[in-house]
């Protein structure tokens, strides 16, 4: 099973961002690449090849929905895995995601010592 160790991270506000690739970093040992915006991830993606995108979905200029179309266009999302982790997601925009390849929402807040490993198990029921 090939292992999960980039992570691409969509996040706007700086302190999320922190608290997430330290999460990440020294918990679970992953490589993260941290954006922004949209508009970064969308020109970083190619290069960083990630094995899974976490993203927030109030982005600024795009949302994280509108980014998960364009991250479409570019890699394919049926072998990356795309996670969202947000405090704002109406539940009859599930379904829109899961269609654009979304596998997993998470709420914000979130606790940091548990995000890896959630990562983890989503990895692992894709590739299990």
């Amino acid at each position: 099973m090939k292992q999960l160790k980039r992570i691409l991270h969509v996040e706007d506000v700086p302190s999320i961002q922190v608290v997430t690739r330290i999460a990440l970093e020294k918990i679970g040992g992953f490589e993260v690449l941290s954006c922004p915006s949209g508009q970064a991830a969308l020109e970083q993606v190619q290069a960083f090849a990630p094995d899974l995108i976490l993203l927030d979905v109030m982005l600024p200029q795009m949302d994280g929905i509108e980014l998960v179309r364009q991250l479409g266009q570019l890699i394919d999302l049926q072998q990356i895995p795309v996670v969202f982790l947000t405090g704002h997601l109406q539940p009859e925009r599930l379904h829109e995601l899961r269609q654009l390849g979304v596998r997993q929402v998470l709420s914000k807040p979130f606790d940091p010592l548990q995000l890896a490993a959630q990562l983890q198990k989503i990895w692992e029921a894709e590739h299990g």
